[in-house]
C-alpha cells in the first residue's frame, strides 16, 4: 500500500466547475471512441494514472471516457476481467459450467 497522502479533490460547486471544464476539452465526447473514429458522449472524467495508484488530480492526468471505455480501462488498470469477455458487470463468469458457478457462485473446488 502507498504511504503517500490522499489527493485533495475539489468538492461541491468547485468540483462541478472543474468537471465541466474537463469535459469541454473534448466537447463532452469520449476520447477513446474518437480515436477509433466513433462519436460517443463521455460519462466519466477518468484519471490516466488512477488517484489510488499515486496519480495527480491535474487536468493533464485526466481523459473523458464513455462508461464502457471507463469500465474497460479500470479493469485493465486494476487487474480485473473485462466486461463482455465472458464475465458480467461484477466480474463473475457467465458460463454455467465454469467452476465458479458449479457451487452456487462460491468459487471452484470439488463438488460435495
Amino acid at each position: 500500500m502507498s504511504t503517500s497522502r490522499p489527493v485533495e479533490r475539489l468538492r461541491g460547486r468547485a468540483g462541478q466547475k472543474q468537471r465541466k471544464r474537463r469535459l469541454a476539452r473534448t466537447r463532452g465526447l469520449c476520447e477513446r471512441c474518437l480515436a477509433r473514429g466513433l462519436t460517443r458522449l463521455a460519462d466519466v472524467v477518468d484519471h490516466v494514472v488512477p488517484l489510488a495508484l499515486g496519480g495527480s488530480d491535474d487536468d493533464q492526468n485526466t481523459r473523458n471516457l464513455c462508461e464502457p471505455c471507463h469500465l474497460e480501462v479500470t479493469a485493465e488498470q486494476f487487474g480485473f476481467a473485462s466486461i463482455g469477455k465472458g464475465v458480467d458487470a461484477n466480474g463473475r463468469p457467465l458460463l454455467s459450467d465454469h467452476p465458479w458457478n458449479a457451487r452456487g457462485g462460491t468459487g471452484g473446488g470439488s463438488k460435495v
